[in-house]
């Protein structure tokens, strides 16, 4: 198949150390659309990834080693542009999405982020408007803005029309590729029939990400490890908070590894989230337990994850999450946040332990419970990794994929259904834009 992956504002370029033409957007998505797409290539399929051109010094297309091809599309300056400003770009992306398909339609369409699934569905609709085989769409969110708002509140980045676009777009594709059955509960509250909803993980390069290997050099405290960017929806407070509390009953031999920043370590300081955390670990009498490496490259997150004991994923909510995975894989113990996709990849009691959200009591009891047990971390740290490998391999999650796309394909090439779709489609369209 000819497969169209359009992500416009995480390119497969992007690496998680921040160094990267995305900046300080790079993360979890990035490295969802890279793997997927270098899986589908390795499975036969002809992927092109479209992003948006956000330096001047990369080309309009071009090839990548695990023969991927990548399109950085012209839509609005050619530099790093928050994605909750990329709104007003959007058209113009979709413009170039047409010319580009106009020689030669993809059979699939498969936006990632609302916003791509803006242009998709546009650029679609100028498709079928010019009488050309229209591609089957598919879309997947990676976060949907309705569960961002029910955290952050008035504290929420997103443009303010993406509360109805969202649910618009979920409705207007052929296929949200959902990515845990918790969102695909959300995606429900969008009016999305339960048969145009599936469901595809995130996955881990099971290469990479192995028990054994090269490890960061430790010393004898018992060392957990928080894994990401340093906002505060991510739930660093409340484990430095639950350090505290275990400190206060005399459990002082444990240590934190804060890994993540939009700074390298040295100048980490100079992160106003870091800093916030410094100080409230400070105040709490942990600081010299806590433990701020920075930004780390992506190559060396193997060897940090190999050094920690437990790794500690207390997010406020999380649509699924790539780092739980990544220490499964490493044969690391994971304590969990029981929300989101986390309640799917982590089970409790066989892979790792299940905790509410905001409460550094229960966080701290399981923290103990596992600093006190080797035996316990090494059963569930076994079990972790033979679960990844049975179930998130990106060659898994690619075959998910496919048979989605297929099954979308099929149901295409039924003519009348064929017809009654595309119809059903652009008026769907063409009713969301007045």
């Amino acid at each position: 198949m000819r497969i169209s992956l359009v992500s416009e504002h995480a390119s497969p370029l992007a690496l998680l150390d921040g160094q990267n033409v995305a900046g300080q957007d790079a993360g979890g998505q990035n490295v969802y659309v890279a793997e997927l797409s270098a899986a589908l290539v390795r499975r036969g399929h002809a992927v092109t990834v479209f992003t948006r051109r956000d330096s001047d010094r990369l080309h309009w297309e071009q090839e990548l080693p695990n023969g991927v091809r990548l399109v950085n599309v012209d839509a609005g300056p050619p530099q790093p542009i928050p994605k909750g400003q990329l709104l007003p770009y959007i058209p113009r992306f979709a413009e170039q999405l047409v010319e580009y398909w106009c020689e030669e339609p993809p059979h699939v369409v498969h936006g990632h982020f609302w916003m791509s699934g803006i242009a998709s569905i546009e650029a679609v609709g100028r498709l079928q408007k010019r009488a050309l085989p229209p591609p089957a769409v598919a879309e997947t969110f990676h976060a949907l803005g309705v569960v961002k708002r029910r955290h952050h509140g008035a504290d929420h980045t997103s443009p303010p029309e993406r509360e109805f676009l969202e649910p618009w777009v979920a409705r207007s594709v052929d296929r949200v590729v959902a990515m845990s059955p918790a969102e695909a509960f959300e995606l429900r509250g969008f009016g999305v029939s339960r048969r145009r909803i599936s469901i595809a993980p995130c996955g881990v390069d099971v290469d990479v990400f192995t028990p054994d290997g090269p490890s960061r050099p430790r010393g004898q405290r018992v060392r957990l490890a928080v894994v990401g960017r340093l906002v505060p929806r991510k739930g660093i407070e409340t484990a430095v908070s639950a350090l505290s509390l275990l400190a206060a009953m005399g459990q002082r031999d444990l240590e934190l590894l804060v890994v993540g920043g939009s700074q390298p370590k040295e100048s980490i300081a100079a992160d106003p989230e870091a800093r916030r955390l410094r100080d409230l670990a400070d105040s709490l009498g942990v600081g010299p337990q806590v433990i701020f490496t920075g930004r780390v490259p992506r190559g060396e997150m193997p060897e940090v994850l190999r050094s920690v004991d437990v790794v500690v994923c207390p997010p406020w909510y999380e649509p699924f999450g790539i780092v739980p995975l990544e220490a499964m894989a490493c044969s690391v113990p994971v304590i969990a946040s029981a929300v989101g996709g986390l309640t799917e990849t982590v089970i409790d009691g066989v892979t790792g332990i299940h905790v509410q959200p905001r409460d550094p009591i229960a966080l701290a009891d399981a923290i103990g419970l596992l600093a006190r047990s080797p035996q316990l971390r090494l059963r569930l740290g076994a079990a972790g990794t033979d679960r990844v490998r049975t179930r998130y391999t990106w060659d898994c999650v690619a075959a998910d994929t496919e048979r989605i796309y297929r099954a979308m394909r099929d149901h295409w090439e039924q003519p009348e259904a064929d017809v009654a779709s595309s119809r059903s489609r652009l008026r769907r369209v063409e009713e969301g834009s007045r």
